[in-house]
């Protein structure tokens, strides 16, 4: 009876063992579900998203990452309130959700980019590559307090009158055809999607990056933020996920032609050929000079946040490193 019973326990053990690796993956290796939101349709800001989506590094670190567009109030709305656990959003932008008496817990945990690629884009040789050039000019605005203020700042500092820039409310949707046009002469634009579509249209212009005339300009555009209490509660999955999208950035750099393809497969209504040469641009900007993907500089936050007390941009005061931490990237 004993050597029966012992058989008995053998076999039910091993059909145990068996039953946990069939289950392996499935209901016993439950995934943590992560909310990230987009702050615009996918472009290759957000390739390394992707690629850590296809190539299933969210799925080895334990995750299931839903990816979304933004909603009409701004992605750092759906993180502040904790419907979202990431966003993408931009230093300036973040500004507003940050600070007041309604600031969210909302705070920049990595950098998308290491510099500002950010500039004035306007038709070659009607002397608008430098700031004073645009005296005179049709530049199309967005109406925004810190948009006006870096164009006013460069304009004066190139010995130019802000007062004689025509500023026109923008409904650009497309700058390559809105320069073509003469509808407006200059704009401001990303240069690693915007600048790389006036390439390949063989349109022939004129730029200027604000971070080469003035270094308080090269700030962080854009970020990855995240909401603040969720992350204290959970700082191992916000590690997991940050370790999981720097592979995939990682992937973008190493193999940009390959990225392409990724980001192409999941929005395949992007035009291949630009996300293709605007890969190539982007892959030295995601870490450019530094080893640490997605480091955040105290000091440049601080110097560009330090230009808005300055100017009087906010009517609170942004204190020494507020809306950012490194805490959370991999090493």
């Amino acid at each position: 009876m004993k050597k029966f019973i012992a058989l008995a326990l053998a076999a039910l053990m091993t059909t145990a063992v068996f039953a946990s690796c069939s289950n392996n993956g499935n209901t016993t290796a439950k995934k943590e579900k992560i909310t990230f939101v987009l702050d615009w349709t996918p472009n290759t800001n957000h390739t390394g998203l992707y690629v850590a989506e296809e190539k299933g590094y969210f799925d080895e670190a334990g995750l299931e990452v839903d990816i979304v567009q933004p909603p009409e109030d701004g992605a750092e709305a759906l993180v502040g309130s904790g419907k979202a656990q990431f966003c993408i959003t931009f230093q300036d932008s973040m500004i507003p959700a940050i600070t007041g008496k309604n600031a969210m817990p909302i705070e920049a945990v990595a950098a998308v980019l290491q510099h500002n690629t950010s500039g004035i884009i306007s038709r070659k040789g009607e002397g608008m590559d430098r700031p004073k050039g645009l005296e005179g000019k049709k530049y199309a605005t967005w109406d925004l307090p810190i948009e006006k203020a870096t164009l006013k700042q460069v304009v004066e500092d190139d010995k130019g009158d802000f007062g004689k820039v025509e500023l026109i409310p923008s409904t650009v949707t497309d700058e390559v055809s809105a320069l073509k046009s003469k509808s407006v002469d200059a704009i401001w634009i990303f240069y690693g999607w915007a600048g790389i579509a006036a390439e390949q249209a063989k349109l022939d212009t004129d730029y200027f990056a604000f971070k080469d005339i003035n270094p308080v300009f090269d700030y962080y555009t854009p970020v990855i933020a995240g909401n603040s209490d969720w992350m204290k509660e959970n700082p191992d999955t916000a590690k997991n996920f940050l370790s999981a999208v720097k592979k995939g950035y990682e992937f973008a750099v190493e193999k940009p032609d390959e990225a392409a393809d990724i980001l192409c497969k999941a929005a395949p209504e992007l035009d291949k050929k630009l996300v293709k040469a605007s890969q190539k641009f982007m892959s030295k900007e995601y870490k450019a000079e530094v080893e640490q993907w997605g480091y955040i500089d105290p000091t440049r936050w601080n110097a560009f946040y330090n230009w808005i007390n300055e100017n009087k941009l906010c009517e609170d005061k942004l204190s020494e490193n507020l809306g950012f931490t490194n805490d959370y990237l991999e090493k």
